[in-house]
């Protein structure tokens, strides 16, 4: 059941986050989303370890969306806090993707292939998804470049992730055997 809240939670918060940015309004869908990642990892079986693989998943995203961007692929609508940065709220979406990595997407832990290939495809459809619905706009650099850059980005992210998680709780079995 934990699982369906998890999914369900994720959903919402990307939902707000980027009806939030279509509309310049991205204050309360940010608080909203970082108050469940908080609940979320407060009632993790190793919340510091949870919150090390957010900040993690957080600061990837934040490096491969200010990338792409920079390269004129991708603009973001509302760029708080910076315009030399992806817009927080999309850090919020990276942290809640990796949410998932314990719960709703557990089932790819030992399937690293299949990782790769969702992450490639659904990481752009989600980027597209947002754009349509006003989020941002592809750059001058064009849509299907963007795209591809973003498969590759994704398709290195899923699996990263479930790499973080798991050499962060080898280390903590180790040091608390």
């Amino acid at each position: 059941m934990a699982k369906f809240w998890n999914f369900v939670f994720f959903q919402a918060g990307w939902f707000a986050c980027i009806i939030g940015a279509a509309n310049q309004q991205v204050f309360w869908p940010v608080v909203a989303t970082l108050l469940y990642l908080a609940i979320h990892v407060w009632f993790s079986p190793r919340p510091i370890l949870e919150l090390k693989l957010l900040l993690k998943a957080a600061l990837f995203g934040v490096v491969v969306d200010t990338l792409i961007s920079y390269c004129g692929f991708l603009s973001f609508k509302n760029s708080w806090p910076s315009s030399y940065l992806s817009p927080a709220w999309m850090w919020t979406l990276w942290a809640l993707v990796a949410s998932t990595i314990n719960s709703s997407l557990a089932w790819l832990r030992s399937r690293p292939i299949l990782g790769v290939v969702l992450g490639a495809i659904a990481g752009p459809m989600s980027y597209e998804a947002g754009v349509r619905m006003g989020a941002g706009a592809w750059g001058l650099n064009g849509q299907i470049s963007g795209l591809i850059l973003l498969g590759l980005a994704w398709g290195v992210a899923i699996p990263l992730f479930f790499y973080w998680d798991r050499t962060t709780i080898k280390g903590d079995l180790v040091k608390n055997p």
